[in-house]
């Protein structure tokens, strides 16, 4: 005689496929993981990237770092990603979706409701009261003629005084004492920190007064010195006996001093530079 099996005896055996594709998504990279793999993968340096998809540079790396911040919000991040996402070959679709599981879902559009409601509660705007404004200028009229004709009376009495008595003096003007300016404070330069650089070496600070940039600094060797975000506010500062190439991903917030001497080049927001200094600059090598 043969005894069935329950449906317990099998419970502890059974792993439903949803468990599986759990644990599947689990071991995933993050969007900004799966971009760079994707990159290095295809043999493309972040600079290729920037060049095709016209991301700049600093972007690029905060992305694949998963720092959307720089973004400017979640609908530019969403679109950077899917720019980048067709660069190195991916499917921007599972990307967007990971994005969106990871920062509360696609953002919802902006109702329009608000603005129409705006419009019909608007007071509606009156004409100007032309009887009013008449009534008000005639009884100025009438009282500048009589305020007229009352002075007149009163000055002869005053100009016969004046031709009879004594013939007045003039005043004399009163003298002003003139205000003292107060000399000009000399502001300090922001170079002494770095004015007794070494002559044998060449020194470059790079510091982020406006904002923060990405930057890259690398020496005669090509050995890299530093590659990532500077902060607002922060400065770096770099040596060499023979020189110090530099990328400055955002050029238009960054402020050089080479040797002790200030760069006084204008860069412009978002503009991306590609510099070489020696011990005998501060001109651009």
């Amino acid at each position: 005689m043969s005894i069935g099996n329950s449906p317990d005896d099998h419970s502890s055996d059974d792993n439903s496929p949803q468990d599986e594709r759990l644990s599947v998504e689990d071991d995933q990279p993050s969007v900004g993981e799966a971009l760079r793999q994707a990159r290095i993968a295809a043999g493309l340096t972040v600079d290729d990237v920037s060049n095709a998809t016209r991301v700049r540079i600093a972007i690029v790396h905060a992305i694949e770092q998963d720092d959307f911040g720089p973004c400017g919000g979640d609908v530019y991040a969403r679109g950077h990603i899917k720019t980048l996402a067709r660069a190195v070959d991916l499917d921007p679709a599972a990307l967007l979706a990971r994005y969106d599981a990871a920062h509360g879902g696609r953002p919802a559009p902006t109702p329009a409701a608000p603005m129409f409601e705006a419009e019909r509660i608007r007071p509606e705007r009156r004409g100007p009261n032309w009887t009013a404004a008449m009534v008000a200028a005639i009884v100025a009229v009438i009282g500048f003629v009589g305020f007229t004709m009352f002075s007149g009376d009163e000055d002869d009495g005053k100009t016969t005084q004046v031709a009879e008595g004594s013939t007045p003096t003039a005043s004399k003007p009163a003298k002003t004492k003139p205000t003292p300016t107060k000399p000009d404070t000399p502001k300090s330069d922001p170079s002494d920190a770095i004015a007794a650089a070494p002559q044998d070496k060449v020194t470059v600070q790079v510091s982020a007064p406006d904002g923060r940039s990405w930057i890259s600094a690398k020496d005669h060797n090509g050995r890299l010195l530093f590659d990532g975000l500077l902060e607002q506010g922060d400065s770096k500062t770099f040596q060499d006996k023979e020189k110090v190439d530099l990328v400055l991903g955002d050029a238009g917030a960054i402020q050089l001093y080479v040797n002790g001497k200030k760069i006084d080049d204008e860069f412009q927001p978002g503009q991306v530079e590609r510099l070489t200094y020696t011990k005998g600059d501060p001109e651009v090598g």
